[in-house]
């Protein structure tokens, strides 16, 4: 309850029954008297008068005046104060019979057309605005009050009950209308493009060309008529340059295409159409039914999508005038503004999505929105700029320090989801660098190309170094079937079903079977390929196959290889013939898989085949194949494991391993086929056993002492010089101790059989000081100066070697002297020498 005093004081008490006479508020308005108050409720506001003047209240906030008006009147003579029921007026009435009447508000009126805007700024003044030139406004008187505004691309009308106005926006300087004209009815809603107007009243439209030839059959025409078959009532309509769109009272949505003077579609909603909004171009359409529910739709495809997260009580819905935000909506009620973003998105296909709320101040009624800016109007008959919460953060990026990139981190966070939702791509890159977090760069990559934007996802991913998506979007540039681009995408979001979809409306559905072969999903990739390419089947077929030979499936690869016989591309049907064979095997059928191997003549194909064979413990028929094969070692191998030697001899020759010529010579020995058994195991490099046989079975010590001549080989040396001390040949079985680098035994031996001559001349210079001195010992103990002496030379013990030379029989002399100067010589002792010296003379 608010009531005044005379002597200036506003008081508010509370009618509230748990605190009701309470007082809540207390203020003094006027400084002398207060005359008279009063309340508009449709407003929200409040007025007094006093001290000459009118205050202005909002009930939300008394103690803020907003407004004062003051009047030129007699002091002390103000009386009342009334709104009007709309509260557009009020009135204020002196004591000496004076009124004055102000206007408190204008009627938010105000229409749209593509980037430009007409609006009510005055109550006969009508202002018109393009946004691409927003400094540059231009206002037109108007004859009478408007009730409605409508703008087209060269006029705009106003209009009360059933009369129009038309004005020309090219004439700026008359107030008279171009034309005036008539309906049949109170005129509910009005539209224009370049050339036509389109009324609707009493549940009918009108469309009429503006500016006419009435001869012409295409001047009017009346919805709906007798020429068409729709019996129903219209309840809204909308104009587009191309396309008169109405909604009737059964749910119809029908296309009247203005250049074919006709209708070209129609669709049929579940429940009444109360209201609709489709953009610029006609192409998409925003719908309230009754049940103010509301739908995206497309007239292209008849696709509907249902608004998520609509507001209460919805007042309507304004398109982005935007060529680049086209896509962009807001819908709004008197309180928010909802921002929507409509796209066909490769992996969900067309959708709606909510990208922000924004509170809406009271008053403002939006009017037009462009490039991400809402234009509102005021009950003041002014435009402003309502800040969008869904596009928060994209006009001072560069401005941003890192700390204040820290702090608002979160709503940054958002800000980038935004973008990429609404296709700012430009403000999502700078919000992806500020955040510098892989994972956005990775979301900005995915909305990409879920959005087609193949050389910007190029950037991206080179961004993020991901080469393999740069590369396959590199061959994708110069496409122009833009369903073919869209499967390619929807393949590399991993969306497989969505991009066989959209190969088969392609200009190359045979890419369905492609990707379908190369994901190895076979039973799929068989299905496309009966229905798009019956000559591929039998490829598809081999390949089936081999991705179930690979998981074991045996059974379903024998069918398919089986299937992919063409009889006509012979290396085809050679890889199919040969997974039969292979198959086969598997299977049990042994006969028909050798057969195949054989008459294939597959080398690689008889190994494998083999393989089986051997795992299955077929030795005969595996080896038979690995020999085809010319696998010899392992054909040699399955014989010996088929004990069947014969044919393991008849391979011999192109045998290379050494092991397989061992284990055939240990056979061959067993069976006393020694001669047989030396030649394998020569070949098997066992040169021991060869001198074994050689010596115990074959009894040819010439053939051992040649192996051992030839090879080397310390064991054989050995084997060797024990059977020849056995016969008693002492002196060969000395050489052969010394080959077999028995040096001890061989001279243990010489020095017991009387043999050191030829022992020594066997170890000859390359024997060690040690042999030598231990053969000067020998000499020594047998009396032999000459030999003692020589031998300690060799050995380096030259004081030694002097000591016996010089003590040599005289048949000896000449000899010794040779060899105490040589050991003179190499010792560089003095003593030494003058030891020769004084033996000389």
């Amino acid at each position: 309850m608010l009531i005044g005093f005379t002597n200036g004081f506003l008081i508010v008490i509370s009618t509230h029954p748990k605190e009701i006479g309470q007082e809540l508020f207390q203020s003094k308005t006027h400084r002398d008297v207060l005359n008279d108050i009063s309340i508009s409720f449709t407003l929200s506001k409040a007025a007094s008068i006093g001290d000459n003047c009118v205050k202005l209240y909002d009930l939300k906030d008394l103690q803020d005046t907003y407004a004062i008006i003051n009047l030129e009147v007699e002091s002390g003579s103000l009386h009342k104060l009334e709104w009007s029921g709309d509260g557009q007026l009020l009135s204020v009435a002196t004591n000496k019979g004076e009124v004055f009447t102000y206007l408190t508000r204008l009627p938010v009126l105000g229409d749209t057309f593509r980037t430009s805007c007409a609006y009510l700024t005055s109550l006969l003044e009508v202002t018109i605005i393009d946004l691409t030139r927003p400094d540059n406004p231009t206002s037109f008187s108007v004859v009478t009050e408007p009730v409605f505004i409508a703008l087209g691309q060269h006029h705009f009308a106003v209009g009360m009950n059933n009369r129009v106005w038309i004005y020309s926006l090219t004439e700026t300087k008359s107030s008279e209308p171009l034309l005036e004209r008539e309906y049949l009815g109170t005129v509910a809603e009005m539209y224009m493009n370049a050339d036509y107007a389109a009324v609707l009243f009493e549940k009918k439209i009108q469309l009429h060309m503006i500016e006419g030839d009435s001869d012409n059959d295409r001047d009017s025409r009346l919805f709906p008529d007798k020429d068409t078959d729709i019996d129903d009532d219209i309840t809204c309509c909308s104009l587009t340059n191309e396309f008169l769109i109405f909604g009737t009272q059964r749910g119809n949505i029908h296309y009247f295409f203005i250049e074919d003077w006709k209708f070209v579609n129609e669709y049929r909603h579940t429940c009444t159409i109360a209201k609709m909004f489709p953009d610029h171009s006609g192409t998409k359409l925003v719908f309230l039914d009754e049940k103010m529910d509301g739908y995206s739709y497309n007239p292209v495809n008849d696709e509907l999508y249902k608004l998520p997260e609509l507001p209460n009580k919805v007042s309507g819905v304004i398109w982005d005038s935007h060529q680049s935000d086209s896509h962009v909506l807001v819908v709004y009620n008197e309180e928010v503004v909802v921002t929507y973003t409509t796209h066909r998105d490769i992996v969900t296909g067309e959708q709606v999505q909510c990208a922000g709320e924004t509170k809406l101040p009271y008053g403002y009624r939006p009017l037009i929105m462009y490039n991400g800016e809402l234009k509102c109007q005021t009950q003041s008959g002014k435009l402003v700029n309502l800040a969008l919460t869904s596009h928060a953060y994209f006009s001072n990026l560069n401005d941003l320090t890192p700390e204040e990139i820290y702090i608002y981190q979160s709503q940054l966070i958002d800000a980038f989801h935004n973008a990429c939702m609404l296709k700012r791509y430009t403000e999502a890159w700078k919000l992806a660098e500020l955040l510098n977090h892989t994972e956005h760069w990775l979301h900005l990559g995915k909305t990409l190309l879920n959005h087609l934007e193949v050389q910007l996802a190029m950037r991206v991913y080179r961004r993020i170094g991901d080469a393999a998506i740069v590369l396959s979007l590199q061959g994708l540039q110069h496409i122009e079937d833009r369903k073919l681009v869209a499967g390619h995408m929807a393949l590399l979001c991993d969306q497989f079903e969505y991009s066989q979809q959209l190969f088969l409306e392609s200009s190359q559905p045979l890419k369905a079977l492609e990707m379908r072969r190369d994901l190895l999903q076979w039973n799929q990739a068989l299905q496309l390929a009966k229905s798009l390419a019956p000559e591929q089947i039998p490829f598809v077929s081999k390949e089936y196959a081999q991705q179930l030979e690979f998981t074991g499936d045996w059974a379903n690869a024998l069918i398919h290889y089986e299937k992919g016989i063409t009889k006509i591309h012979d290396e085809h049907d050679n890889t199919c013939k040969g997974g039969i064979a292979r198959m086969s095997i598997r299977m049990g059928d042994i006969r028909r898989g050798v057969n195949l191997a054989l008459e294939l003549t597959n080398r690689l194909l008889c190994k494998e085949c083999a393989t089986i064979l051997e795992a299955i413990k077929q030795f005969p028929e595996a080896a038979m194949l690995y020999e085809k094969g010319n696998s010899y070692d392992k054909a040699a191998q399955v014989y010996m494991k088929a004990r069947n030697w014969s044919k393991v001899a008849e391979i011999l020759p192109h045998i290379t391993s050494p092991k397989i010529y061992i284990q055939y010579a240990k056979n061959r020995e067993h069976e006393g086929k020694f001669k047989e058994a030396a030649n394998a195991y020569e070949a098997g490099k066992d040169y021991d056993s060869v001198i074994r046989i050689n010596l115990d079975n074959l009894k040819n010590p010439k053939e051992a002492v040649r192996i051992v001549q030839e090879t080397q080989s310390v064991e054989g040396a050995r084997v060797v010089a024990k059977f020849f001390q056995n016969l008693g040949d002492y002196a060969s079985a000395i050489q052969f101790l010394v080959v077999s680098k028995c040096n001890a035994e061989a001279f243990t031996l010489a020095e017991e059989h009387n043999q050191m001559a030829q022992y020594a001349d066997i170890i000859g210079d390359d024997a060690t000081p040690e042999d030598y001195i231990a053969i000067a010992k020998h000499y020594e103990s047998q009396g032999k100066p000459l030999q003692c002496g020589n031998f300690f030379f060799k050995a380096g013990d030259y004081a030694k070697a002097l000591h016996y030379l010089i003590r040599v029989p005289p048949n000896d002399v000449d000899a010794a002297l040779d060899i105490a100067i040589e050991a003179v010589g190499k010792a560089h002792k003095d003593s030494l020498t003058h030891q020769l010296i004084d033996y000389l003379m």
